[in-house]
């Protein structure tokens, strides 16, 4: 049973009150991006025979190939592969980067390191099937004060050719800021006086719809996101996509299917529906995602925990950080969101190996769709200083439960 104390829900009340004015922005946004989403549906006149589907080698999916028209519209693209195929973001993230490299090529991170799961993939951590291992060279340069470090940026463009700079947007399990639309548009347009030529690919993960501009329209070549994150709507049983310039994406589905048949086959099986109507939610989902987050930030804040973004902050995901310092209460606030979970909420999360993680991570993820983060989730690994990764809520109401039941649990503590 929920078990929320009456003293933490009466501060949550009144928390809410003070949060109109944030709640009113969040919904603006909302309403922006639903009219984008339903434009695109328009434009290409999705009817119940987009939703049916096809086995085997998926040939002539007209569902399929129109979804990809509609998420190409959404994102400002030329065009998208959204596609059933993808078992994750990290996975298309992949998919994308053997598509686009050669050996020899360089590949330079501006965002720092990136996501724990891309490091093997780099060849950060060692591993065979690498890019590393293929010949393709990695170097990074670290944020300035959770910004870029424009200085080593000319300097190393200036130095030698770069085939791909790659950004990430969300913070993955760091303690740096994500980055705002703004920041991209700004740094695109830098490289851009430099290097007209290198390949600006954005990591999109649990950013889009949070503002209503992809990176796309701010001069990026491509980008890559989940769907069972923001664009999902908590709909999407699995997926990705890569959208952007359209012989980059044309890279994209033959690496991702095999050459010269690329994004010709490609069987869904039965998702054209629920990738549909994922979209269709998302903006709304995604709104009740930033409304339990805002409220996370502000209850937290007033117990005097740090937090990252502050309640009022301008948000570039859905990401909301607890900072605990505490391996404890880490864990017991997670287990309080599990705790108040739909999904498995008998069960008890203890932190544990991951693959792709070189720490313990703790996961709180009751979800309809195992490892969504759009569902109300939380995790983190076990290192200093102890951070909760919070994301989603497909209902604020939900959302909010979820984090009063884990506030009373860590009161407890």
């Amino acid at each position: 049973m929920i078990d929320i104390k009456p003293e933490i829900f009466t501060l949550a009340s009144k928390l809410e009150k003070e949060l109109q004015n944030e709640f009113l922005k969040i919904d603006e946004q909302a309403y922006k991006n639903s009219l984008k989403v339903l434009n695109a549906f328009h434009k290409y006149n999705i009817s119940e025979s987009h939703f049916q589907d096809t086995t085997g080698y998926g040939y002539a999916d007209i569902g399929r190939d129109t979804i990809e028209k509609v998420f190409a519209s959404v994102l400002g693209a030329e065009d998208a592969l959204v596609r059933n195929q993808f078992i994750s973001g990290s996975h298309a993230l992949n998919v994308a980067l053997f598509a686009f490299l050669r050996p020899n090529d360089i590949m330079l991170s501006i965002t720092g390191l990136p996501y724990d799961t891309l490091h093997e993939v780099i060849g950060i951590k060692e591993n065979p099937s690498s890019l590393k291992a293929f010949g393709i060279k990695y170097e990074q340069i670290d944020l300035i004060e959770d910004d870029f470090d424009y200085v080593k940026i000319e300097q190393y463009l200036k130095k030698q050719p770069v085939k791909l700079i790659h950004i990430q947007r969300s913070k993955g399990y760091s303690t740096r800021k994500s980055l705002v639309i703004a920041k991209v548009k700004k740094v695109i347009e830098f490289i851009r006086t430099i290097s007209k030529d290198t390949i600006i690919m954005v990591d999109n993960c649990y950013c889009e719809f949070v503002e209503d501009v992809s990176p796309l329209e701010v001069g990026a070549d491509i980008i890559v996101g989940s769907l069972i994150k923001n664009l999902g709507g908590g709909i999407a049983p699995n997926g990705a996509y890569i959208a952007g310039k359209r012989a980059l994406v044309t890279l994209a589905a033959e690496r991702l299917t095999l050459p010269g048949e690329g994004r010709e086959v490609g069987p869904t099986l039965g998702i054209n529906r629920q990738f549909l109507q994922g979209l269709y939610l998302a903006p709304s989902v995604v709104a009740s995602s930033l409304k339990t987050a805002v409220l996370t930030s502000l209850l937290l804040e007033k117990l005097g925990y740090d937090v990252e973004p502050k309640a009022s902050d301008k948000r570039a995901d859905i990401v909301q950080n607890i900072i605990f310092n505490d391996k404890d209460k880490l864990i017991k606030y997670t287990q309080g969101i599990q705790q108040a979970s739909a999904i498995d909420a008998n069960v008890l999360p203890v932190p544990s190996p991951m693959p792709g993680y070189d720490d313990d991570v703790i996961m709180a993820s009751g979800s309809f769709v195992q490892g969504s983060s759009i569902e109300i989730s939380c995790d983190g690994p076990l290192r200093k200083p102890y951070i909760a990764y919070q994301q989603g809520g497909l209902t604020y109401d939900y959302g909010k439960i979820a984090v009063l039941n884990a506030v009373s649990l860590l009161d407890k503590h």
